[in-house]
């Protein structure tokens, strides 16, 4: 979901990483926010509001023989004891089902002159607890550390450690499947009898419902914070342009707090922590995987050790108006390269191709392609409408596995 500046708070090659991050800047417009969010993994703090009690008015009806009632239409009291009571239980609910994870790895930076200087870094996250037997949930980007650029290169994760809840036992974690597109991984510990999360129904969270989101953030293990479900279905667009669909939280979800989880009042997990927008006049806008959109994620990485998903075997551009017109070409995806004996190449798709249609919807974007094919499971056939020398032409692509 980005560069190593996305993964770590103030990540230079010189200095150690502290906490697993995803960094950027949400632009604003006069202080609106639109409904598709470019961001990055980044951080902010969140305020518990104080509850406002009401009272009720008693409405008599002195020239009558019936009995003074309560209004109605008045709304009922608050309870803050029962509202503490609701969240002691679900912290202590779900608490030990919650993880601290630790990541290592090598730093290479590059001095200039050809010289190189190789240090350890590390980083820190959350997972959940989803087997008794050691299986834990977590975000990719957390153990999933491998990244370079100009300036340095990040190895791959040289040791991955997890502290249980009340235990400040080290225990050695193997990683079982990583997924960028989705950001989610699965580790596993050799331990048994451990307390597995529930998992809630996250088709059913509506706005405004009570949320507590649980992990480790900035190093301080079991931490817990409350707020409300702000959205639905809010989608979020990182930088590498791969969409998300998440629930928004105004719980307060820091570094650290990645992989940890997002709570119902009944202790259920209804999400995974994974972003946050940090920026000036920003306050209290975190999100969270829903939890439904992982199960079958997690299944196939601790099956298979990846996820199975349908191939094309393109490498495309997306065109825009102006591309198109200056190049005499539709709008859609242009084919860039075709792999090797890919569905693509078998279906005889060529570089130079314009992709205009797919599955009898227009494309114009990379993204919407592998929406479309994504929809589908490995060995469907996606019917492609190009454009070819000026040319329409329909080819139909069996899909195979990515």
């Amino acid at each position: 979901m980005g560069d190593i500046n996305d993964y770590f708070d103030n990540t230079t090659p010189s200095k150690k990483k502290g906490n697993t991050a995803k960094n950027i800047v949400a632009p604003f417009v006069s202080g609106v926010l639109g409904a598709s969010l470019v961001v990055g993994i980044c951080f902010g703090n969140t305020t518990i509001r104080t509850n406002l009690v009401g009272k009720p008015s008693v409405q008599s009806k002195e020239t009558s023989n019936e009995p003074s009632s309560i209004n109605t239409g008045v709304v009922d009291l608050l309870s803050l004891s029962n509202f503490s009571d609701t969240a002691v239980g679900v912290a202590s609910k779900v608490l030990p089902s919650i993880v601290g994870i630790t990541v290592t790895f090598d730093v290479t930076s590059t001095l200039g002159y050809g010289f190189q200087q190789t240090g350890e870094s590390s980083a820190s996250g959350s997972g959940i607890i989803i087997s008794e037997d050691g299986y834990i949930l977590t975000n990719n980007h957390i153990v999933n550390s491998s990244s370079n650029s100009l300036f340095y290169e990040v190895s791959e994760a040289k040791s991955v450690k997890v502290y249980l809840f009340n235990d400040d036992t080290p225990y050695d974690a193997e990683i079982i499947g990583t997924d960028a597109q989705t950001d989610l991984a699965v580790i596993k510990i050799d331990k048994d009898g451990l307390t597995a999360a529930e998992l809630g129904d996250s088709s059913n969270v509506k706005v405004g419902e009570f949320a507590m989101a649980i992990g480790n953030p900035l190093g301080l293990k079991s931490t817990v914070t409350s707020g409300i479900i702000s959205a639905v279905n809010r989608e979020v667009t990182a930088n590498d342009g791969t969409k998300y669909v998440l629930l928004q939280t105004d719980a307060a979800i820091n570094a650290g707090n990645s992989g940890g989880a997002l709570v119902n009042s009944s202790g259920q997990v209804i999400g995974i922590n994974t972003l946050k927008i940090s920026a000036t006049g920003v306050e209290n806008m975190g999100f969270a995987i829903p939890i439904n959109n992982t199960i079958e994620i997690y299944k196939q990485l601790i099956e298979f050790k990846k996820v199975k998903r349908p191939s094309i075997g393109i490498t495309g551009i997306d065109l825009s108006e102006a591309q198109a017109k200056q190049n005499n070409l539709p709008i859609g995806v242009y084919v860039k390269e075709v792999s090797d004996f890919s569905a693509a190449e078998i279906a005889g798709i060529k570089p130079g191709d314009v992709i205009t249609e797919a599955d009898g919807k227009k494309v114009s974007t990379m993204q919407e392609l592998m929406d479309i094919k994504n929809s589908k499971s490995i060995g469907d056939e996606l019917e492609i409408k190009l454009t070819r020398s000026g040319k329409e032409k329909t080819v139909t692509v069996i899909l195979q596995e990515e």
